[in-house]
Formats: C-alpha cells, sequence, structure tokens
C-alpha cells in the first residue's frame, strides 16, 4: 500500500480494521514517526533543524515562520498540516492518522494532546479504528493540557482553557473551558480583521 492510497482511505472516513492491510500500514508508517521524533527530542536543535525534522515528519515543507519547542511526539506524521507563525509549545503529543490541520497564528500549549483515531465501542471489535480529523483554526490559542479528541473543529480567534477536554466543535471567537470545555464567553475579538 502507497502512502497516497492510506490517506485516501483514513481522509474519506473510512474505518482502519485491525488487522487488515490499512492497519499494518499505519503500524509500520508509524515506525519512521518514531524514529525521527526521537531523534528530534534526543538533543538540542537549533528552530532551523527542528523545523528540518517536522517537514520530514510531515513529508511537507513547514514555514520558516513556525516554531516548534521539543520534545514533540507524532504518530504517524503524514497527515498533519501546519499554517504559518504556528507555535508548538514543548511536550505536545499528535496523534494525527486522522488528519491535523493547525491554521496559520495558531498556539498550542505544552503538554497539549490531539487526537484523531477512535476505537470500536464493541469489544470484538476494539482493535478496529475510525479516523476523524481535528481542524484549529487560525489565531486560535490551546492553553496548556488541552486535550482535543477526534472530529473536533475549533474555530479561528478561539481561546481553550488550561487542562481542558475539548469533546465537540468551538465556535470562532469564543472562550471554552473545563472537563469537557464549555462556552465561557465571546472573546469581543473579531478574527476575519486578524492578518
Amino acid at each position: 500500500m502507497e502512502l497516497h492510497e492510506f490517506l485516501a482511505h483514513v481522509d474519506g472516513g473510512n474505518p482502519v480494521v485491525g488487522g487488515s492491510d490499512h492497519h499494518r500500514f499505519m503500524h509500520d508508517a508509524a515506525q519512521e514517526a518514531f524514529r525521527l521524533t526521537a531523534e528530534l527530542n534526543s538533543a538540542y536543535r537549533t528552530p532551523d533543524q527542528v523545523r528540518d525534522f517536522i517537514s520530514r515528519l510531515t513529508g511537507t515543507e513547514v514555514d520558516e515562520s513556525v516554531t516548534v519547542f521539543p520534545p514533540f511526539h507524532s504518530e504517524f506524521g503524514k497527515n498533519l498540516r501546519l499554517g504559518k507563525d504556528v507555535f508548538i509549545n514543548l511536550g505536545c503529543r499528535f496523534q494525527d492518522t486522522g488528519g491535523i490541520t493547525i491554521g496559520d497564528g495558531t498556539l498550542i500549549g505544552h503538554g497539549s494532546t490531539l487526537t484523531t483515531l477512535n476505537h470500536a465501542i464493541d469489544p470484538a471489535r476494539r482493535a478496529d479504528m475510525r479516523p476523524a480529523p481535528v481542524v484549529i483554526g487560525r489565531h486560535v490559542w490551546l492553553g496548556a493540557g488541552v486535550t482535543v479528541v477526534p472530529g473536533v473543529t475549533i474555530g479561528d480567534g478561539a481561546v481553550i482553557g488550561a487542562g481542558s477536554v475539548v469533546t465537540k466543535d468551538v465556535a470562532a471567537d469564543t472562550i471554552v473551558a473545563g472537563v469537557p470545555a464549555r462556552l465561557i464567553r465571546a472573546t469581543g475579538y473579531d478574527t476575519t480583521r486578524a492578518q
């Protein structure tokens, strides 16, 4: 199986059936991501070197405005897309098999986790996984230790309070917090004006 075939499968929302060719491909591809992130996290790296590692991990050129503070962990890498001026603080964990997109100017607080796979509820099918992308808009701020579950979209300009677990979509220009995250208030800013 080729990467483009696998990505077409998961980006279409199709299940990754335990023991299937897709499942084996996912596990084999993870080894490359683990190797790259282990190397990234094993010593001091300059910002340019970090971007080079992230570009190799994702298979796409990462803009020079992107900043990632290691350690950083990803179990797949090839379904992660970063916009310009994205900042990812230390200790973040991305499970991007189902697709993670992070918009321009977004800040991800340290220790945050973004997940894109759910396991089957049926115990007999528990090894099966259902991919669902995480989409984070422009100029979003995720506080420290935020968890975003599969299938969530966070609108432009939203703020997610530290330690929150985001289980449903978040409207643009709002502040949410808690477990599960709930609306606190509007930000009072209009991100359509943000550059």
